[in-house]
């Protein structure tokens, strides 16, 4: 599945600005359907490091009513990229079902928020080193992908505790969150070894910051190509959704990419 991301934000690192106003938000994510999105992702905070704190009424103000609007006119799953417990609550009831939080249910109250909501509503659960203000001020692991395997495991095992269905849940390693470029490659090269845990396994790569080192720092605008060759990598190692910036790019390779895997081939 792909997961077209729309950030609602005036900040976020790659398209932070553009899509702020309702109307240029309903365009975008119609575009993005068009495309071949599954999935829509509103996000009214950004999480790149050193972005500002963002108010509960700010984001709630931000992402409610372009999530009732996607609900109302659009055939598209929402989900909602928060790690608040209010805006979990109120994106539901708005018609998200899903919630995508990078703190992967950790804040104050979000456990709770989270548990009391209708099964049909799905959740995943990402890893991030420390806080988005900070995160990438040398992290530091043992072994990154047992690391944050462990973490994951505990944190599903919280949330069944808390009454949550493991069948809500899915898991993200989190790329570029409290990583440096050699644990991201890491993540990526041994991603499959999170499909172990037997749960849709969600990545964002997308225009990230590992991918324009490696180009040699280009922008992010210039890491389209990348983007989509890192998504196809992705999928071959086992990742479920692919939450990107660039819908149709990735939607063609992926067509591409499963006819090796859905056809028998030899």
């Amino acid at each position: 599945m792909v997961m077209g991301i729309l950030n609602v934000t005036p900040d976020s690192f790659s398209d932070g600005g553009r899509f702020n106003k309702l109307d240029a938000a309903m365009r975008q994510a119609e575009r993005m359907v068009t495309e071949g999105a599954d999935i829509v992702d509103v996000g009214g905070e950004s999480t790149r490091p050193g972005a500002s704190e963002v108010s509960v009424q700010e984001e709630l103000d931000r992402v409610i009513p372009l999530v009732e609007k996607l609900s109302a006119e659009l055939n598209v799953a929402i989900s909602v990229d928060t790690n608040k417990a209010e805006v979990m609550t109120e994106s539901a009831s708005a018609g998200a079902g899903m919630i995508n939080d990078v703190m992967a249910l950790q804040n104050e109250g979000a456990l709770q928020a989270a548990a009391s909501l209708d099964a049909s509503v799905a959740f995943c659960l990402m890893h991030m080193q420390g806080q988005p203000r900070t995160m990438q001020q040398n992290p530091q692991y043992e072994d990154v992908v047992s690391d944050i395997f462990d973490f994951l495991e505990r944190r599903v095992e919280d949330c069944v505790e808390a009454g949550m269905k493991r069948e809500q849940l899915c898991i993200d390693p989190g790329f570029g969150f409290g990583k440096t470029l050699q644990h991201n490659l890491s993540l990526l090269k041994n991603l499959e070894e999170f499909t172990k845990m037997e749960l849709p396994l969600l990545v964002g790569i997308s225009r990230k910051s590992m991918l324009g080192t490696l180009l040699g720092d280009v922008p992010p605008d210039q890491r389209i190509d990348a983007s989509v060759a890192a998504a196809v990598l992705a999928y071959e190692r086992g990742a479920n959704i692919l939450r990107v910036h660039d819908v149709k790019q990735t939607v063609d390779a992926l067509k591409i990419a499963s006819s090796l895997v859905s056809r028998s081939i030899s």
